[in-house]
């Protein structure tokens, strides 16, 4: 069930989901942190291609925008899993009786950022206009290469900060950002995972494709339910629901 709701929360809203995986993944399934976060970019990944196609045979998916602001994210993905997340040490430093450890600063990081995106989820926002918002190609790429550092780190998709990228720098509609955001998510997802697998990290793909078997059932139903679903009242919703889970995750982490 948790990983279904990881694929609703996709297929609904157009991010979210993806921020649920590595805690569930650590939590429910007991799984090591930073192999967590490359089940993640996987599930990301492939749940994200399914519902990028969906929206694709809608006509949403502006590959233009895609292209502008995935090509910078894909190369900040596979720099961080290649190169820089190896060269983390495992321990970082003693305070005292709290150690920080690799796997603890990145649940932290990951706590951040849940609560980040909750906030963002539950304030209200002024709609944007596609008709007078001209592309901020700059803003576009930087948002990009910082989208693409923060996936890499933490194994999340991004679609919580790709969407407001989209709506403000360039000026998409709301259904259209959350289509191209799917498309850029499924390439700057699996790269990712490329520089994971090349760096040998050990996978267990039966698991894996089980696990990504349900979110993608959730992205399925949760693009059809979209018809009926009023967005305004269930990303708010939804937003005190990663809250709650990002305070969780922020306390069980300080309490090791």
């Amino acid at each position: 069930m948790a990983s279904v709701l990881i694929g609703l929360s996709l297929g609904l809203i157009g991010g979210g989901g993806s921020i649920l995986t590595v805690p569930i993944l650590v939590y429910f399934f007991k799984l090591d942190t930073i192999l967590a976060t490359t089940y993640s970019l996987f599930t990301v990944g492939l749940t994200s291609s399914v519902g990028a196609v969906i929206h694709y045979q809608k006509g949403n998916v502006n590959f233009k925008i895609a292209l502008i602001f995935g090509i910078p994210s894909l190369v900040a993905v596979f720099v961080m899993r290649k190169w820089v997340m190896p060269a983390i040490p495992p321990h970082l430093l003693t305070i005292g009786h709290f150690e920080l450890t690799r796997s603890i600063l990145l649940m932290l990081l990951f706590a951040i950022l849940m609560l980040a995106a909750s906030i963002a989820m539950i304030r209200k926002k002024k709609a944007h206009s596609a008709k007078e918002q001209q592309i901020n190609y700059t803003k576009l790429v930087l948002q990009s290469i910082a989208m693409g550092l923060v996936t890499g780190l933490v194994g999340v998709g991004g679609g919580f900060l790709i969407i407001p990228s989209l709506l403000m720098f360039a000026g998409l509609e709301m259904k259209k950002a959350i289509a191209t955001s799917l498309m850029i998510m499924t390439t700057s997802s699996l790269l990712g995972v490329l520089g994971d697998v090349s760096s040998q990290i050990m996978i267990d793909y039966s698991f894996l494709f089980t696990f990504s078997a349900f979110t993608i059932a959730g992205i399925i139903a949760g693009s059809y339910l979209t018809k009926y679903i009023n967005d305004a009242k269930l990303k708010p919703a939804f937003g005190w629901f990663v809250l709650i889970m990002g305070l969780f995750v922020l306390l069980n982490t300080l309490n090791r």
